[in-house]
């Protein structure tokens, strides 16, 4: 391709033959040492911006981003598109008159709720979680559509 040069090889081929001498070379390979260091770190930028492109905020080019960057083994996080599916439930006061039932109740996150809550959940293992929560918000926030919402539900490992 058109980026891929070859320093060392360009700088022997354009030495005059009657000058390449050992310590001649390692001279001339030693002054384009920043310019070879320079180019490696621009292929690796140009990989990362073309990995960026090719990857969007749809949920199956999401998963693949998060499973390349924290989980490249196991690929267990996965995303679930319908958001949080709970009801409300209401706890009257004896004032109201009106009937409490607890019965088993659950505690749920305000964007757990299916009328306010998030867009989509991203499941993710605990030791994850745990370790690396900013950057994992980062590439999520990095990756989503404006304006939507989502849930990180910590997995079992």
């Amino acid at each position: 391709m058109w980026y891929s040069v070859d320093f060392y090889k360009l700088a022997l081929n354009y030495q005059l033959v009657n000058l390449r001498k050992p310590k001649l070379m390692a001279w001339l390979y030693s002054i384009i040492k920043p310019l070879v260091s320079t180019h490696y770190s621009w292929g690796i930028y140009r990989n990362d911006n073309i990995y960026k492109l090719n990857h969007n905020g749809q949920v199956c080019y999401l998963r693949k981003a998060l499973n390349d960057k924290f989980d490249k083994v196991l690929r267990r996080i996965y995303i679930d598109g319908t958001g949080g599916d709970a009801q409300k439930t209401y706890i009257y006061t004896p004032a109201e008159n009106q009937t409490k039932y607890l019965g088993t109740l659950y505690i749920h996150n305000s964007l757990e709720f299916e009328d306010t809550g998030a867009d989509f959940l991203v499941y993710v293992p605990e030791p994850i979680v745990d370790s690396q929560n900013f950057e994992l918000r980062a590439l999520i926030d990095f990756y989503k559509l404006g304006g939507k919402r989502y849930l990180i539900i910590e997995i079992e490992p």
